[in-house]
């Protein structure tokens, strides 16, 4: 009967628990504060009574805090048969606006916690603690350099970050609009400010922006997110953990929230006075160019570099146009450009956007050639104007291809005026004096022609006899092969040499020895260039690899020989068509 009676009680006891979890499933909520700065945090405490897998509602909060954050923690207790459960919710609210805020009930479980009274400082992070008013111990500000920009051209944001006591976890965000472009400009600078008689420590921070439409844009603040050190904190939440090393930790510190003053930016259109293709808003502009050969001639097929060089004041190097692309030049000649080389410097708290570029110039035939002024034009936001920089216009002479053949259009073409006069009046003179002296020789230079006359004549039936001998010699015998001479190229070393360079990644190298390779392989007709060898090989593939190969080579860029010697193993036999190109024409250069 005993067994029976204590298992009855153990019953009974666990029934009365049961029915009395829910009658005692009350909530209660308190603030850990009543009053706050501007800027500061608050943390709201739920406690409820029982247990319960179910979180409250905090939607209602949203109306006048930012809730950063919560963290639940639950205890039970079994003493002297009495059974109790509790747990805790502590949720991180940060202010929306200062004055009087309510926290309105919360409903949790089914219950409804009471409405509680929260006091905000009036001076805020923005206007009102930039001047002084009020000053908090964390607060932000943010401001421009100017209100009215025009599109695409850069406004500077600084942003100021005020504390006087040290910040932990320390984050910044700027708020993204698809209507903004935002870079980093510079590094953060620390600087010490007296508020109040209040010591701050000042972080500043800078940023372009780049409006991408006209009209009104709305910034919205920007807020920082951190932690600052909290030892006074106590509370029932923390008493789970007792006075252990954890809970020191955890009330070490809490979370902060402030924000800037919202920035509205009255975004102007691209000026009618500025039509055209290049929209340009910078402070200031510099273009320059360098040549190479400076001044000097050259002959077809050598280059000509055109070094050009464009900056431009309060733009990044995105916002430059393509250089090579402002040329025009005339028929005879190619360019070449090679890849933009750009870059954005900070210079007196200003970016500057770089952007340079070398173009490679190459004739295809000799003549004096005048390439026109090159106009960029721009507008300066300072003075509020279209301005324009221009690069005078070039005259190149071009001299026809080293060991050009007589005859050959290179060869032919017409020399500057002055040295075709000079040339014309020199003829005459030499004419004149060679008629002089054959209608006046002196006895001296007849005797010494006469004695030389007899010495090549006897010569010359030597020769006769000689060739009548060995004539008569190759009848009898067999006619061998003919061998090569021995001025001409070895095919097997210069494709040995060739792909050597190729494999050394050497583009003069590799143009060099493969030219000589050809030559040996068609000693009788060899291609003048690279652009006849790849009419001659008639390979698409082929023709552009070699395409490249002379573009590196003129335009001096980098160059991977792989795909060359992969794609050349061998060179065919002659076509009929490519027998009909003379040796002696200049091949075309590539667009």
């Amino acid at each position: 009967m005993s067994l029976i009676r204590k298992f009855s009680c153990v019953l009974c006891l666990l029934v009365v628990v049961g029915f009395s979890l829910p009658a005692m499933a009350e909530i209660s909520a308190r603030l850990e504060r009543v009053s706050v700065g501007p800027g500061e945090t608050v943390q709201l405490l739920l406690q409820h009574e029982g247990r319960t897998s179910k979180d409250p509602d905090l939607s209602p909060l949203q109306q006048d805090f930012e809730v950063l954050g919560t963290s639940r923690g639950s205890s039970m207790q079994f003493s002297n048969g009495d059974f109790s459960a509790q747990v805790q919710l502590r949720i991180t609210l940060s202010p929306r606006r200062s004055g009087k805020l309510v926290v309105p009930p919360l409903e949790w479980d089914g219950e409804r916690t009471q409405a509680l009274t929260l006091n905000v400082g009036s001076g805020s992070s923005g206007k009102a603690a930039a001047s002084g008013a009020q000053a908090a111990p964390v607060f932000v500000t943010a401001t421009v350099d100017k209100t009215q920009p025009y599109v695409q051209s850069a406004v500077v944001l600084t942003v100021q970050v005020h504390t006087d006591q040290p910040l932990y976890q320390a984050s910044l965000d700027l708020p993204q609009s698809d209507d903004l472009l935002v870079q980093t400009l510079g590094e953060d600078q620390q600087s010490r400010e007296t508020r109040d008689g209040r010591e701050y420590q000042v972080i500043t921070r800078r940023y372009l922006i780049f409006p991408q439409r006209s009209g009104t844009l709305q910034l919205d603040g920007v807020v920082l997110d951190a932690q600052i050190s909290d030892r006074s904190r106590g509370s029932a939440f923390d008493s789970l953990f007792g006075n252990s090393p954890l809970s020191s930790m955890m009330g070490a510190s809490r979370p902060i929230r402030s924000r800037s003053e919202p920035i509205t930016l009255d975004v102007r259109p691209r000026p009618a006075a500025a039509a055209g293709a290049t929209w340009l808003p910078a402070r200031n502009l510099s273009f320059e160019e360098q040549w190479r050969p400076e001044g000097a001639r050259v002959h077809v097929g050598e280059p000509i570099t055109r070094h050009l060089r464009l900056s431009a004041e309060g733009l990044i190097a995105e916002q430059l146009p393509d250089l090579a692309q402002l040329m025009t030049l005339p028929d005879g000649l190619k360019a070449y450009p090679d890849q933009a080389q750009t870059a954005n410097d900070l210079q007196s708290d200003t970016l500057v956007g770089r952007r340079e570029q070398v173009v490679a110039i190459i004739a295809s035939r000799p003549g004096r050639y005048t390439l026109p002024e090159l106009r960029l034009k721009w507008w300066d936001i300072t003075r509020d104007e279209l301005r324009e920089v221009v690069l005078p216009e070039r005259t190149l002479e071009i001299l026809p291809a080293v060991g050009a053949i007589p005859g050959t259009p290179e060869a032919s073409a017409p020399l500057p005026q002055q040295a075709t006069g000079n040339a014309d009046q020199a003829a005459p003179r030499q004419s004149r004096s060679d008629d002089a002296v054959l209608s006046t020789p002196s006895p001296a230079a007849s005797g010494l022609w006469f004695w030389l006359s007899l010495l090549f004549a006897a010569l010359w039936l030597l020769t006769l006899g000689a060739w009548y001998l060995r004539s008569r010699t190759q009848r009898s015998a067999p006619s061998p092969v003919l061998s090569e001479s021995a001025s001409q190229p070895d095919a097997s070393a210069a494709r040995k040499a060739f792909r050597e360079a190729c494999r050394a990644n050497d583009a003069p190298a590799a143009r060099r020895h493969l030219l000589v390779w050809a030559r040996a392989h068609w000693p009788q007709n060899p291609p003048a260039g690279l652009n006849a060898l790849a009419l001659r090989l008639d390979n698409p593939q082929q023709k552009q690899l070699l395409q490249a190969l002379d573009r590196a080579v003129y335009a001096g860029a980098s160059w991977q020989g792989a795909a060359l010697d992969s794609a050349l193993k061998a060179l065919p036999d002659e076509s009929p068509s490519a027998a009909g190109v003379s040796k002696t024409q200049l091949a075309a250069l590539y667009p």
